[in-house]
């Protein structure tokens, strides 16, 4: 048999199109297991074949098929923070759940039935939005977010109560502070915490966790106030209902200690008593509200633990043996008839995609694993499918510093590159940018890999899964250390002779796109590059973006207008000069987080310096493409303009995509 055939990089043929991304994919981030039926579980299904819309499902752990609860063209999605998350929460066998189409909260007791609306028409549309509730332990009340946007200034955000009748009652129950998340009802409905903060921290930076007693949708006694000082982080708090006869316990991931680590609270004196905590974040930042990566029941507390090469599940202090590198949420469900504890968890590993998956674990400790839902067959060979390499390289421009980064090199059995020829580069710069690299397979970068063009998927200075020192080293830094990471990135596997040093590229969304620029108009490191929604003009953006992240660049940058020069230094707009590098850029026309203006500035600008670029517009997208055939169009997009430019014709050749001055 002869070995791999010799192609130029770039032009190896492969089997993972861009269709291959959409085509019966699911993404799953929350997995719960029914407060009242602990054997059922429910999860949620975005599906960009479906125009991106999201669907609730359930399953009976105890025997059955999974079912989807919502109807076939429900869309649960919520628009709080513009970023949403946590838009269902299910009890006793019915699911509430927020319609994107109105924002309005529903309730439906199961498949066949009518969904009940439990909120108001809005005097405007999508005027009241609703997120990340629990219901009372009667099923009475649906505690809740809701923030409003009626107030004729900046959205109000506020913790309600929710009548589950269908009377449309919704009782205020506290407006405190700026924003509010992650309302958690004790077990025996007697108490209530949640977490709090205000401008202009995120809530990574300085939150305040409340506990407050509790009952008929009313306040009663404050019980307990952490965080008051400012100093730390607290997130995800949960109640352990505790074994048997014993008194339930309040659970919260703090930072205090550098690490997100899993505490008790000490409803009395306020301290915070370790129960998981290392040298491992447990929480991730929260962009998205309903995520939760630790679960305690009957006494069990397990954990997922981000480690450099992935998560590593603790239950009770053990590793449990797992194929997965990625976990977004995590509960304990029990496996009626027998009552055993049962971990389940959205997940997904270096080889499959995310699924939901429960473990059993027996009293030795060993783990008996069950797909409740599989991830989706890829039909794909073991040997397209590479697992990255963690590395670590100098940076700073003197070279004191260090940023990390996944390096996945070119790889296709199939297929190798001319001797002496080293193969192109992709540099992606994530989003955020309190955010990391993703630690599970991506179809995304085995489209590249899988063609010959190697990745790097750089952890700049700022970024999570390092500990909060390590995400606050961007602090007034951004568009400086880490547009530097990225390229020292770039240079380090050059040199390493990983990556021909005249073809690296460099692509990267939101945040991401904002480094993309910074590093075309600042350096002369890259041959191309590709920006998703990024951010032309930092001014622009301080003046015009939603609350959630209205004062976030207070921290990154510097507090606006005070810092006003600062902000047009940092601004790719304004260094056009330094721009001679083609550029593909991709907006959302309905985007409220990055609005199309900051596109179409750079572009324009471009295009009359004569630059060569790129420019496609997505109707009815907004901060992230959810449809199908635009993730196709953007990702064959990037891929015909790469190709173009570095001098390659992909086996796969799409049509050109049209580009001003090339």
């Amino acid at each position: 048999m002869g070995g791999p055939e010799v192609v130029p990089f770039g032009e190896w043929p492969s089997p993972v199109t861009a269709a291959c991304l959409v085509q019966g994919a699911a993404g799953i981030s929350e997995v719960i297991a029914d407060p009242v039926r602990p054997w059922v579980l429910w999860w949620a299904e975005n599906r960009p074949d479906e125009a991106g819309r999201t669907a609730v499902m359930r399953r009976d752990l105890r025997g059955g098929e999974s079912q989807e609860v919502t109807p076939p063209d429900a869309d649960v999605r919520t628009l709080v923070h513009e970023y949403g998350g946590g838009a269902w929460w299910p009890h006793d066998g019915s699911l509430h759940y927020v319609e994107f189409a109105d924002q309005r909260l529903r309730r439906i007791d199961h498949p066949d039935a009518e969904p009940v609306l439990l909120t108001a028409e809005p005097p405007e549309p999508r005027a009241w939005r609703y997120a990340d509730g629990r219901l009372t332990p009667d099923g009475r009340w649906s505690v809740c977010v809701r923030e409003r946007h009626d107030t004729g200034g900046e959205p109000a955000n506020e913790l309600v109560a929710v009548a589950a009748d269908g009377f449309q009652r919704v009782v205020a129950l506290w407006s405190g502070s700026d924003f509010v998340m992650a309302p958690r009802v004790s077990p025996d409905g007697s108490m209530l915490a949640w977490i709090s903060w205000d401008h202009p921290n995120m809530p990574w930076d300085a939150t305040r966790l409340h506990v407050y007693e509790f009952g008929d949708a009313e306040l009663g006694a404050e019980v307990q106030v952490l965080g008051l000082r400012g100093d730390r982080s607290l997130c995800e708090p949960g109640w352990d209902p505790g074994a048997a006869g014993a008194e339930p316990r309040l659970m919260v991931c703090s930072d205090h200690d550098d690490w997100w680590g899993l505490y008790e609270v000490d409803l009395d004196g306020g301290s915070l008593l370790p129960v998981v905590a290392g040298g491992f974040d447990v929480a991730t930042p929260p962009w998205v509200f309903g995520m939760q990566r630790w679960a305690a029941a009957g006494g069990t507390v397990a954990v997922a633990a981000g480690m450099p090469a992935g998560d590593q599940i603790l239950v009770d202090g053990r590793a449990v043996r797992l194929i997965d590198s990625s976990v977004s949420s995590l509960t304990i469900a029990r496996s009626a008839p027998d009552g055993a504890a049962v971990l389940a968890y959205a997940g997904a590993g270096y080889r499959h995609e995310p699924e939901v998956a429960a473990v059993r674990i027996d009293g030795a400790g060993r783990a008996v694993r069950d797909a409740v839902r599989p991830a989706r067959e890829l039909g794909l060979g073991a040997g397209l499918l590479v697992e990255p390499e963690a590395i670590t390289f100098p940076t700073g421009g003197d070279g004191s510093a260090a940023a990390h980064a996944l390096y996945y090199p070119p790889t296709n059995p199939a297929c190798a590159g001319p001797g002496g020829d080293r193969p192109p580069l992709l540099v992606t710069a994530h989003g955020g940018p309190t955010a990391a690299a993703r630690r599970q397979l991506q179809l995304g970068v085995v489209f590249w890999t899988s063609r010959g063009i190697a990745v790097v998927d750089v952890d700049y200075r700022g970024s999570t899964g390092y500990g909060r020192s390590y995400r606050r080293a961007l602090d007034g830094a951004w568009g400086v250390a880490d547009v530097e990471d990225c390229v020292a990135a770039a240079r380090f596997l050059a040199e390493r002779g990983d990556a021909d040093p005249r073809r690296l590229i460099i692509r990267g969304g939101s945040a991401g796109g904002f480094t993309v620029l910074a590093a075309l108009a600042l350096h002369d490191t890259f041959a191309a590059g590709a920006s998703r929604y990024g951010i032309a003009d930092l001014e622009a953006l301080a003046a015009d973006t939603h609350k959630f992240e209205s004062r976030y660049l207070d921290r990154l940058v510097g507090p606006y207008p005070e810092a006003r020069d600062v902000y047009v230094a940092r601004s790719p707009i304004h260094h056009l000069d330094g721009f001679d590098a083609p550029m593909i850029v991709m907006q959302g026309d309905e985007d409220e987080i990055v609005p199309p203006a900051q596109a179409e500035m750079i572009v324009g600008a471009l295009k009359a310096k004569g630059v060569p670029v790129a420019y496609l517009l997505f109707e009815g997208e907004q901060h992230g493409f959810r449809s199908a055939d635009n993730i196709v169009a953007a990702l064959e997009a990037e891929l015909a303009f790469f190709g173009r430019v570095l001098g390659f014709t992909p086996a796969d050749r799409r049509p050109e995509v049209e580009t001003a001055g090339l």
